[in-house]
């Protein structure tokens, strides 16, 4: 990264994940069929206040994967990278193995 971005309050920074266009045998697979939401976090800011004050952590941390709605989000370009980002209630759920 060209240079380090460290998100505000709730919000998470992600590196949208590109899916294979092509299968480890050599057969091209359809646009439609490889479209899926994810993402990999970046990095994350410290959490949003509540009303009492209190700060509420962001959920996710970095290095996790995660599902991301169809439309949303801020486009953001470091260096020759494109990101995301997102408020932390914003992402659908994380995906694990």
């Amino acid at each position: 990264m060209a240079r380090r971005l460290i998100p505000s309050l709730n919000r998470v920074l992600v590196e949208k994940i590109v899916p294979p266009s092509k299968t480890s045998t050599g057969i091209l697979l359809p646009e439609k069929t490889s479209k899926l939401n994810s993402g990999k976090v970046v990095a994350v800011g410290p959490g949003a206040r509540g009303r009492d004050g209190n700060l509420i952590p962001v959920t996710v941390k970095e290095g996790d994967n995660v599902l991301l709605p169809e439309y949303g989000g801020t486009e953001v370009k470091l260096g020759d990278k494109e990101y995301h980002l997102y408020r932390d209630e914003d992402i659908l759920g994380t995906l694990h193995d």
